[in-house]
């Protein structure tokens, strides 16, 4: 049975530096529609202790999704050295697709299908699928092209994610500090190597009362238009969600592997808040009575880049594969746990063996 590899990344980082003062004019109401009196640079600073978010990235108005999503794929593929006309799928994963200037979502056609034609990709026989999963649809991608791959449906995938969520936030939210934009991909290729690729993968959805933990819906602010959708996040149930449950999910995905958390070089974790990713690390190797441990384990993006949801992982991957992440590589045969929670609720994981 094949394995699935990654032979090429690429990565794009809007050029726009947004920081704590871009917010200073707003006016943050709390999530039962109760404006906030106390003065906006303390909101923010509260926020940023919190959060550790001082920089994030938002798109020029002229670009867009799909096209963002280009450029990163684009890179992918040079990396892979393939031509794109060897592509078997094409699978993008975002939350919201084509948002237009006005904050409307649009998936027709598919954002995978809009990447093919400005990749100038003719082969018919190219699939592509849109991965609509919250943000850990990049990493279901990833199962799901190595499903592909494992079946013989596939040997060669390009796998992208791309948000633009700097257009799909309340301006009186004070949860609009958290989100950003960019974009990621990978492409990945059948190997008869064994033991390499993804040798652990694991999901779990929660759909009952989880549900609209992160959801869409009309601003906080009762006085403004209540007919435009925005993202909304129940901030504590998601991080109490969080805390419970991934942690142990990561944990059955490397014993899955045969592994244990000494064999773990890196974890790529889907980065929100700060403070949730410290602690869901911390618990994590709680589960293995492990209480000391070398925190660059986990690298950190989120404090300049945001949260650009299904882009983190892949964009971090990318980074750190070419030596662009000061103190951070990953080791020849080494195993990296890529992980990610959101909407839903959904989790995800893989454990990958470079080659």
């Amino acid at each position: 049975m094949p394995n699935t590899i990654i032979i090429g990344s690429g990565s794009y980082l809007p050029k726009r530096i947004i920081g704590r003062d871009f917010f200073l004019g707003s006016e943050f109401y709390t999530e039962d529609g109760v404006k906030i009196d106390k003065p906006t640079e303390e909101t923010i600073a509260k926020f940023v202790e919190i959060t550790e978010i001082e920089n994030r990235r938002f798109i020029d108005e002229g670009l867009s999704n799909s096209q963002i999503g280009y450029e990163a794929a684009k890179l992918a593929i040079a990396d892979a050295n393939i031509d794109g006309e060897e592509l078997d799928y094409i699978i993008y994963a975002s939350n919201f697709g084509e948002v237009t200037v006005n904050g409307y979502a649009d998936f027709m056609p598919t954002m995978a299908a809009r990447v093919k034609n400005k990749l100038g990709i003719t082969n018919r026989k190219c699939v592509t699928y849109d991965m609509l999963f919250g943000c850990p649809g990049w990493v279901e991608a990833m199962i799901l092209a190595n499903n592909l791959i494992k079946a013989h449906a596939a040997k060669t995938i390009l796998i992208i994610g791309a948000e633009t969520l700097s257009r799909v936030t309340d301006p009186h939210d004070r949860n609009r500090m958290i989100f950003a934009d960019g974009a990621g991909a990978v492409v990945v290729k059948a190997t008869d190597e064994e033991n390499v690729g993804i040798i652990a993968h694991n999901t779990i959805c929660d759909n009952g009362i989880e549900l609209n933990y992160l959801a869409n819906g009309p601003s906080i602010n009762k006085d403004s238009d209540q007919t435009r959708l925005f993202v909304r996040m129940q901030g504590r149930k998601i991080y109490e969600y969080a805390l419970k449950n991934v942690p142990a999910a990561i944990k059955e995905t490397i014993d899955s592997a045969g592994l244990s958390i000494e064999d773990i070089d890196k974890i790529l974790i889907h980065q929100a808040n700060a403070k949730m990713d410290y602690a869901m690390i911390e618990r994590l190797h709680k589960l293995y009575d492990v209480k000391d441990y070398d925190h660059s384990i986990s690298p950190m993006t989120i404090q300049e880049f945001g949260n650009s949801s299904v882009a983190t992982i892949p964009t971090m991957y990318d980074l750190i594969i070419k030596g662009k992440m000061a103190g951070h590589s990953f080791k020849e045969k080494g195993n990296v746990v890529m992980t990610s929670v959101g909407a839903g609720m959904n989790i995800n994981a893989i454990v990958y063996k470079f080659p």
